[in-house]
């Protein structure tokens, strides 16, 4: 197996240290010397038993170290790699993008014997001048034997000179794919599409002012990275980077991307300096990025509540809104909203809301096709907490309607066969809100009301969940039970002059409004009795109708009928999920416990709580 090692393989890397993939380079084969892990990635020395070269694995190669095709001591055959210098270290990284399993681990380190010889690579003479000495053997003389010593480095050059300018150029441009970007890698040129582009943003710290702007970079396989520019750099390349437009970009730097701040599916993110070098790919082919997703379900959006991380989901649409009229806070400037409503095979749904273009272009297409339920496969959503878990389209998000998809196939399938028929509950219900771990299960976290009141200090940093199982005992009638709301925004309206109502935050007067629940309870359990707050969704749950329906019956049918809808609502256990946090009331402190979700018992579910609850105690049952 010894004899397999490629003699001089290290030389030829060296000699060669960004090869052109065309380039006709002798087979490559070395031993893999001290492998050891470095996070997601492999290190080892690449040796051909006269030198070494410390190198680094792939990430995509870990599989095969994991696997054993790959192993300490085995032998490799390198089909594509990069040569890179570490300045702070003096020293240079064999960085293997492609390679392939040769042998299996050796008895031992291969070592080749070295014969001393003189340091370069001996020429053989031309075919003139061998004409040349057989003439002089004709008349006598003796041949002039000329001998050229050269480096590797010396010859390399030379024929890097004596190419033609698109073959330097093709050697110099040497694309590579986001994906085998890292940051051990010095010279590397990308091509990519800048499909989002951020604003100039200014920002003041400790060491002083500046500015800085982001792109998203996409190359033609769909891999995703984020670049960041600087201040100078900031201000020479804002207005060179155009969406949609094609650049050649090398001599930037990469370091592991922040998860607390990344914005696309990468383990590292880019710097551009004013020193790093973009051209426009303009006389070039163009491509279109492949849309790459990478799906979450519905029922498993909760961990994303509240994040910087952005999600790809995929569903069958459901219904569609009319377009709304928001009024931002930040500008007072008014937006255009829809909001669609999706499902999938997880028999979950959630409403994603679409703003601006996206809500009056594609929201639009999906309204006019909603009786034929398309599938819709959107890329780049926030998730947020609004009524449990909801989504929210950016201005970079992208939408595929009935995507040529595997997922959507499948999906369509299920829904024709039984989605259609099946009933589908909110992915909201039964979960709420938390800061750190997003939606929680109704039996997450399940505490008795005393352990709630008996502790004031609860939720002075901020609000903290419970869940609870209660009985509501009493829903006092003589109470503010609703608010007049705006029909676009749900803020509160005051009477307009003349007719009317009028809407603080949506500047305008409406002829009609609508009422929303705001409704105290008092509920109870076997360790005491409470009083919580509950808003409009969630009232609706507790008495089956909206406040407008309410209001309807007090006004027709009198206040008896009035009251026997509120007694119909007590002495029935619900499962609440709520928010504790102080509140102060005429300069008095007290605790504030608003219902953040509501949902009726599921008494298979309850059985099997209470039967780990009892496991958990050692009890026999």
């Amino acid at each position: 197996m010894a004899k397999m090692v490629s003699p001089d393989a290290i030389s030829t890397i060296l000699a060669n240290p960004s090869p052109d993939s065309s380039s006709d380079l002798p087979e490559i084969i070395v031993q893999v010397v001290d492998l050891k892990p470095t996070g997601n990635r492999y290190m080892f020395s690449a040796s051909d038993g006269k030198m070494k070269l410390k190198g680094i694995l792939q990430s995509s190669l870990s599989s095969e170290v994991i696997s054993g095709s790959i192993q300490n001591l085995g032998l490799i055959r390198v089909l594509d790699y990069t040569l890179n210098d570490i300045p702070t270290k003096n020293e240079k990284y064999l960085i293997v993008t492609k390679c392939e399993a040769v042998s299996p681990a050796l008895e031992a380190e291969y070592k080749a014997e070295v014969k001393s010889q003189d340091n370069g690579i001996v020429l053989k003479p031309k075919q003139e001048s061998f004409k040349n000495d057989v003439k002089m053997e004709e008349i006598g003389l003796k041949p002039k034997q000329e001998i050229q010593t050269k480096s590797a480095a010396q010859i390399v050059h030379e024929q890097h000179g004596n190419m033609a300018p698109a073959a330097r150029m093709a050697m110099t441009r040497r694309i590579q794919p986001l994906v085998s970007l890292n940051p051990y890698q010095g010279n590397w040129t990308i091509k990519v599409r800048v499909t989002s582009k951020g604003n100039m943003r200014t920002y003041k710290n400790a060491r002083g002012e500046g500015c800085v702007f982001n792109v998203e970079l996409t190359d033609e396989d769909g891999t995703q990275i984020q670049a960041t520019m600087f201040n100078e750099a900031a201000r020479k390349f804002f207005d060179n980077f155009e969406l949609g437009k094609v650049y050649y970009i090398s001599k930037g730097t990469l370091r592991v991307a922040n998860k607390q701040f990344k914005t696309v599916q990468n383990d590292y993110e880019m710097t551009l300096n004013e020193n790093s070098q973009v051209e426009e790919a303009s006389n070039e082919e163009a491509f279109i990025p492949e849309t790459k997703f990478n799906f979450v379900p519905i029922d498993e959006l909760g961990p994303y509540v509240n994040g910087r991380e952005l999600v790809d989901v995929i569903g069958v649409v459901q219904s569609v809104s009319p377009t709304m009229s928001i009024r931002r806070k930040s500008n007072n400037e008014t937006v255009p909203k829809r909001d669609i409503t999706i499902a999938d095979e997880t028999k979950k749904t959630v409403v994603v809301s679409l703003w601006n273009d996206l809500a009056t272009n594609v929201g639009q297409e999906l309204l006019d096709m909603s009786d034929k339920s398309p599938v819709v496969a959107i890329k780049s959503l926030k998730v947020g907490d609004f009524q449990g878990v909801s989504l929210s389209a950016l201005s970079k998000s992208n939408i595929v309607v009935n995507p040529d998809l595997p997922e959507a196939k499948k999906l369509r399938y299920w829904y024709d066969s039984e989605g259609k028929e099946t009933s589908l509950a909110s992915i909201g219900s039964g979960m709420s809100p938390s800061t750190k771990n997003g939606a929680r299960s109704m039996y997450s976290d399940r505490v008795s009301l005393l352990h709630i009141t008996s502790n004031p200090s609860l939720g002075e940093e901020k609000p903290v969940f419970f869940s609870i199982k209660a009985y509501i005992s009493f829903i006092k009638p003589d109470q503010t039970m609703w608010y007049r709301a705006c029909r676009t925004c749900n803020k509160k309206v005051t009477d307009a002059f003349g007719s009317g109502y009028w809407c603080e935050g949506c500047q305008k007067n409406d002829a009609e409004c609508s009422l929303r629940y705001i409704m105290a309870l008092k509920v109870f359990d076997a360790s005491g009795e409470a009083w919580f707050s509950a808003f409009n969704e969630h009232a609706e749950k507790i008495l089956g109708c909206s406040a407008d329906e309410l209001d309807k019956l007090k006004s027709e049918e009198g206040e008896t009928a009035y009251q026997m809808k509120l007694k119909e609502a007590t002495w029935v256990p619900h499962l609440f999920r709520v928010s504790v946090a102080p509140q102060e009331y005429n300069s008095e402190k007290r605790q504030r416990i608003t219902v953040r979700a509501v949902a009726p018992v599921d008494y298979a579910a309850e059985s099997k709580y209470l039967l780990e609850e009892m496991s958990k105690m050692n009890i026999s049952i």
